[in-house]
């Protein structure tokens, strides 16, 4: 039989485990749905969908949509089944055979995997010992590597700590200079205190990559976007696949913008619980990473973390492992739930570490 590529063959994919719990906290979703009347909307206009035809190619109606939200042109937005889509394309556009994607560990791990599906060669700087962004650090891999793309996360995923202006304006400039593409993941940015999509422009070799799932309550739809030059997202455009976006997609998230203000009312409260929930674990046994996210990273001072995401399991409580990834060796991540989920969580975790 056909083997795949040697690379490939090599690889372990990306997961995270799926039981039944209680309380499930370690893939960031939204513990609240989406509002009723988007519910009822959408049935709606499921019932006018002509199944029978082609959705539109270019998802017209939702990217005027998202630019008018952005106070962008509609020409500088691109959507895909999710923002994981939309790195994939940016990388079979500007990533390929011969060229390197550059990213400062630890971050998001999906950044290197779509690097390396798609030929992209990965050169991994590192973050500093609080692990924020080292712009030393920084400088040293655009100038040894000279990588064509280059990807910030912030909120940073898996730490919650978000990148300073100061920051991400150097590097831009960095990027810039070295003919690159900076590609600032903002899955989690309506939870942060700013936004580098102020910094978006036709000349500015920057875009930045948003997702549904997280605070449009909206992760089994699977739609993410960027905002970027529109001479990339032309590009996009190129390499996409015809009719990737369904009809029914497409009028979710269209439909979703018209609830603004339930999802910014979303994200103060998750915000607020995820004051509570640092707080609260700052009582405990444990080292907390400052979030600007809707998850908080934490270590357990005096037990073995796999030891602790075990005894949180056995409890009917899943988080995130992180316990076996360099630099991040016993750390744990908890995604912010309802009040009664987090005061689940505490409880048990607590229990474990008396």
């Amino acid at each position: 039989m056909v083997q795949p590529r040697q690379d490939v063959a090599l690889m372990a994919g990306y997961h995270s485990p799926q039981v039944e719990v209680a309380v499930r906290l370690n893939t960031n979703e939204s513990p609240e749905p989406p509002p009723e009347a988007w519910r009822v909307a959408y049935a709606e206009a499921i019932e006018t969908v002509e199944w029978h035809r082609y959705p539109d190619r270019s998802a017209s109606e939702l990217r005027r949509a998202i630019a008018e939200l952005h106070g962008v042109d509609p020409a500088q937005v691109f959507v895909a089944n999710g923002s994981n889509e939309v790195l994939q394309t940016l990388l079979l556009a500007y990533g390929g055979a011969g060229r390197t994607a550059a990213v400062w560990e630890p971050t998001y791990a999906l950044h290197s995997h779509i690097s390396r599906l798609t030929g992209t060669d990965v050169v991994e700087g590192e973050r500093a010992g609080d692990l924020s962004t080292d712009l030393a650090e920084v400088r040293r891999v655009f100038t040894e590597a000279r990588p064509s793309v280059a990807f910030l996360c912030s909120p940073n995923n898996p730490t919650g700590i978000v990148d300073g202006e100061a920051t991400v304006r150097e590097t831009v400039g960095l990027a810039e200079a070295g003919d690159a593409l900076l590609v600032m993941d903002e899955a989690y940015g309506q939870f942060a205190p700013w936004s580098a999509l102020g910094m978006v422009d036709d000349d500015v070799p920057l875009v930045v990559t948003r997702t549904f799932s997280k605070t449009w309550s909206m992760a089994a739809v699977r739609l993410g976007y960027l905002v970027g030059p529109a001479a990339v997202v032309a590009e996009l455009d190129k390499v996409v696949l015809p009719y990737h976006l369904d009809a029914a997609k497409q009028r979710a998230g269209i439909l979703a913008l018209d609830y603004l203000d339930e999802m910014e009312a979303r994200v103060a409260r998750l915000v607020e619980e995820r004051g509570r929930l640092t707080a609260a674990l700052a009582d405990l046994a444990v080292d907390v990473w400052p979030s600007g996210a809707n998850f908080v990273l934490f270590r357990p001072r005096w037990a073995d973390g796999g030891a602790v995401w075990q005894g949180l399991l056995d409890r009917s409580v899943l988080v995130r492992n992180f316990s076996a990834i360099p630099r991040l060796e016993g750390c744990l991540r908890v995604t912010v739930g309802t009040p009664d989920e987090d005061d689940a969580f505490l409880a048990a975790l607590s229990e474990i570490l008396t």
